[in-house]
């Protein structure tokens, strides 16, 4: 046939196997839907290999169309990091690291690694997105993010994960609560109450921690409300509208009428853990995690 598969050919299948809609992947892609067809077929007979099935209701993935996009995801985001990375070099920068994080982070561990990468490696630029666990987790390997600040108790073979940040967890309560600190002697006095959880598909560890705590209180916590974000629990606390377990950091930077109670008499503990994918070759992460393990190799 005397055809080569060319870069233009996965940016075509990946705008259909997106959109699984021809009309709309042309138009994407600014081409004539004929236009995108031909170049769709020509790749299935170079790769002897059927990626869609099409009938006149929808356009779906076989399976093997399934995988392909899932790897050309991966190879042509690792393209574009590498010519992005080019260009910070040949500008004289040295690299990016691209960072996720859950808001608690954000109280202590990213504002001091932030710091200290100014101050020892001000040619490393930094980018930030907040996104839940298995979000972050899936970003990593993906080679969407560098590193990711996490609270998961296991990670696939080919991540690294390590703690960082090991937090006490506290009660959060309406301001006006009848309940003084010299008077709290643990969770256990708060069982009637109705409780406002970080939803656990957010993070099932701390969702799976808090009904650990609840439990060896002695009761199961009525869950009013889930949330994704510490402003939005604080805010239903601050109405009566239940009460919070978060990690005792959280306290700060937020100035809403609730107060903090810790709990320091229970073994369970809020772990913040960096994750990173163990063949990552971002010539600026070497950096970043020197200087948040303390140490100068991290394999």
């Amino acid at each position: 046939m005397g055809y080569q598969l060319e870069l233009r050919h996965f940016k075509y299948f990946l705008a259909v196997a997106e959109e699984l809609h021809y009309r709309k992947a042309a138009e994407k892609l600014c081409i004539s839907q004929p236009g995108l067809s031909r170049q769709i077929k020509q790749m299935e007979e170079i790769l002897d290999t059927p990626l869609f099935v099409r009938s006149k209701k929808k356009v779906s993935l076989t399976p093997a169309g399934a995988y392909l996009r899932a790897e050309l995801q991966y190879i042509l985001n690792h393209l574009d990091l590498t010519t992005k990375h080019l260009e910070l070099l040949k500008d004289g920068d040295s690299g990016e690291v691209r960072i996720g994080f859950l808001g608690s982070a954000m109280q202590n561990v990213i504002p001091d690694l932030l710091i200290a990468l100014k101050e020892k490696y001000p040619k490393v630029r930094t980018s930030l997105e907040e996104l839940s666990n298995s979000a972050q987790l899936d970003a990593v390997m993906k080679d969407k993010l560098d590193i990711g600040f996490v609270r998961l108790a296991r990670v696939p073979e080919d991540i690294h994960i390590h703690p960082v940040f090991e937090d006490t967890f506290s009660v959060v309560l309406p301001e006006a609560y009848p309940i003084l600190s010299r008077e709290f002697e643990g969770v256990h006095q708060l069982s009637g109450e109705n409780f406002v959880l970080f939803a656990q598909d957010y993070s099932p560890l701390y969702y799976d921690t808090i009904m650990s705590i609840c439990e060896d209180a002695g009761f199961t916590p009525k869950v009013s409300h889930k949330s994704v974000h510490a402003q939005t629990i604080f805010k239903l606390v601050e109405n009566n509208l239940g009460i919070a377990i978060v990690p005792t950091s959280l306290q700060y930077g937020f100035h809403m009428r609730v107060k903090f109670l810790e709990l320091k008499n229970i073994p369970q503990r809020a772990i913040l853990s960096v994750i990173w994918k163990k063949d990552n070759r971002n010539p600026a992460l070497k950096h970043c995690m020197d200087l948040l393990m303390g140490q100068k190799n991290i394999n």
